[in-house]
């Protein structure tokens, strides 16, 4: 009888830790952005005795008015906050506009992360009338779930890959050509990273989001940037491929949130210019 007791506090006590990490990051976050910054950044007189980095917990604290234990159990991870108070560190922190929507994701509601692993009718029509042009449908985790001959054509064709590696992050970080294919690889590298790791990091129970980041430590550019926590917004933008047959290609990204499947995303490549739009058809004859 007295057996399962302990057994159960333990069970509870992991449940609660896994509950925790989430706090965990968002504190390692900000204590990350503070370490970052100067007194005189934030108006503050950098007088001498500091032998840690950055800002104090207490100056932090002072700028977005709020207690200094409070924020010490934030950055520890120890408590749950509101809205109002996490904006207000982030203008204590001079953080960005993605930054700041990091941050307010660990107390915003989530989609699931469970979607559905299949695409209906009227999203696969979607993606195949758009050839020439490269479209991809994506699954909360980035997996790639349909794709179009634009897409096969402009990169690979995902077919040819292992299921595990069909995936948007592994074709930036672990296919090799990438890196070649990408005329400003390291830049739109690091925003996809960023973008990856502000959802990632909210989900510390998902098995798919752990087994990508191991994957992703594979790469040493991947594994650096990770660990410094560095965070990035979706924009619309114009990216260039350097492409071995059709040449130099400027593609604009346009991604939309599909309505009937929650979670998916619907990720398209348009032309940027005439001479994109000459590239495509002729890559897709060919």
């Amino acid at each position: 009888m007295t057996r399962g007791r302990p057994e159960t506090a333990t069970a509870g006590a992991s449940a609660a830790g896994v509950r925790e990490l989430p706090r965990r990051e968002l504190g390692a976050f900000l204590r990350s952005r503070r370490e970052r910054l100067t007194p005189g950044e934030v108006g503050l007189p950098d007088g001498p005795g500091r032998r840690t980095p950055g800002l104090r917990r207490a100056e932090v604290a002072e700028l977005a008015g709020i207690s200094v234990s409070w924020y010490t159990w934030l950055e520890q991870g120890r408590v749950r906050t509101s809205e109002q108070v996490l904006r207000a560190v982030a203008r204590a922190l001079r953080l960005d506009g993605a930054e700041t929507a990091h941050v307010l994701s660990f107390v915003a509601d989530d989609p699931p992360s469970d979607a559905p692993t299949w695409v209906s009718p009227n999203l696969l029509s979607l993606v195949r009338a758009m050839t020439p042009h490269p479209a991809v449908v994506l699954d909360p985790h980035w997996d790639l779930l349909a794709w179009n001959a634009g897409y096969a054509a402009l990169l690979t064709d995902p077919a040819r890959l292992h299921p595990k590696q069909r995936n948007l992050l592994w074709l930036v970080f672990r296919w090799p050509p990438a890196r070649t294919l990408l005329a400003d690889w390291e830049q739109d590298a690091r925003a996809l990273l960023g973008q990856f790791r502000s959802r990632a990091a909210r989900r510390p129970r998902d098995t798919r989001f752990a087994e990508l980041v191991e994957e992703l430590r594979y790469d040493a550019d991947a594994a650096r940037w990770y660990d410094h926590r560095e965070t990035a917004a979706f924009h619309p933008s114009v990216r260039r491929f350097l492409h071995p047959t059709a040449g130099e290609l400027r593609l604009r990204y346009v991604k939309l949130a599909a309505v009937e499947e929650p979670g998916h995303h619907f990720l398209a490549y348009l032309p940027d210019d005439r001479a994109t739009e000459e590239a495509l058809r002729r890559l897709q004859d060919g």
